[in-house]
């Protein structure tokens, strides 16, 4: 296996948390460089890897070969162009841009210089999510009717990061924590009819919305997708209703919180949350009501860095393909619509 050589744009909390320990833990990947402007946090903590003052003179090292773009979001177009015209194959993190047009841009870039293009979707690696998943897969409710995915959080205070609370498109709840929600959504039910949307600055001193529910419209079915800064005491991550029975799981990945807490994710018992957070499955099967706990499934973000490694090293298809994450970013360009006009958005084919 020849190691990916990978450089980091920001070595702050999302690639001190998300991305580091995988470039360190990973066989597939070597962490070579970061850019940062002014900080020595690279050579502070990864004492093996270069720290670079320029961008562009970063993009310049022939011996990298991956960029991970995980800077503020309005940066991510600029960064992304850069590093893919320079040859470099490009993961960024959500929101893969703030527009659908430089989505497209971006996407079209690569395919031209015969890149990888890929948006650090890692959500759909949660347990949580995992378990939805099969027990969607598997018809254990019957055909769905409704479905309703939370990501809550409790925090009056505004974020000591200026760049998400200053008003530019691609900041705010929907962009942030709805990127996640409207691709799990979208990774397991498909494309939508139409969407409506009610997005809201709630806590007195936001600029930004920190507030969202989207209802997004299936044949025979409704999703619904909702995420506040107001909930203290959080609902269940994910509420399912069937024609059979109804399956309810509490969003409790353990990755971000054993990534914050400084533990690699080289461990055989990396992602399995405790026993106490297993879904709640109430159904009918072979004629007879049920009703038990589920196991929750093992939860691993190194599957998307496998998929990553064998993008660029055996020439397969993105784990997460460009033209899915710009999906997720013209539901949010429908919902914004949806909400300044106060009306249903019917969407064209994706």
């Amino acid at each position: 296996m020849k190691p990916i050589s990978t450089a980091l744009c920001s070595v702050g909390m999302s690639g001190t948390v998300f991305h580091a320990p995988f470039l360190l833990t990973h066989p597939g990947f070597r962490f070579a460089a970061a850019w940062e402007r002014s900080k020595n946090i690279t050579a502070e903590k990864y004492q093996d890897v270069k720290t670079y003052r320029d961008y562009h003179e970063m993009l310049a090292d022939e011996s990298i070969e991956l960029v991970v773009v995980n800077t503020p979001n309005v940066t991510h177009y600029e960064l992304s162009k850069a590093a893919l015209k320079a040859g470099k194959h490009v993961l960024v993190e959500k929101p893969f841009a703030p527009s659908v047009e430089e989505c497209m841009e971006l996407t079209s870039l690569a395919k031209e210089k015969n890149l990888v293009l890929t948006v650090f979707h890692n959500r759909r690696f949660d347990s949580d999510f995992l378990t939805v998943k099969q027990v969607l897969s598997q018809k254990r409710i019957g055909a769905l009717r409704e479905a309703e995915f939370h990501f809550d959080r409790f925090d009056n205070n505004l974020s000591y990061k200026v760049h998400k609370e200053t008003v530019m498109k691609g900041t705010g709840c929907l962009y942030d924590l709805g990127s996640h929600l409207i691709d799990q959504a979208l990774v397991l039910f498909g494309w939508p009819e139409a969407v409506f949307a009610d997005i809201f600055a709630m806590r007195p001193a936001s600029k930004v919305d920190d507030y969202f529910e989207l209802l997004l419209y299936y044949p025979g079915f409704r999703v619904r997708l909702k995420a506040s800064y107001q909930v203290r005491e959080a609902l269940p991550g994910y509420i399912l209703h069937g024609d059979k029975g109804s399956f309810i799981k509490t969003k409790a990945d353990v990755q971000e919180k054993d990534l914050q807490s400084g533990q690699m994710p080289n461990r055989v018992k990396w992602g399995i949350e405790p026993d106490a957070f297993s879904g709640l499955l109430h159904t009918e099967e072979d004629g007879a009501l049920i009703r038990k706990n589920i196991p929750t499934l093992q939860g691993n973000y190194n599957l998307f860095f496998d998929g990553l490694y064998q993008s660029i090293r055996e020439k397969q298809l993105p784990i997460v393909h460009p033209e899915e994450a710009t999906a997720v970013i013209r539901i949010i360009e429908a919902a914004f619509e949806s909400h300044q006009q106060k009306k249903v958005i019917h969407l064209k084919e994706a």
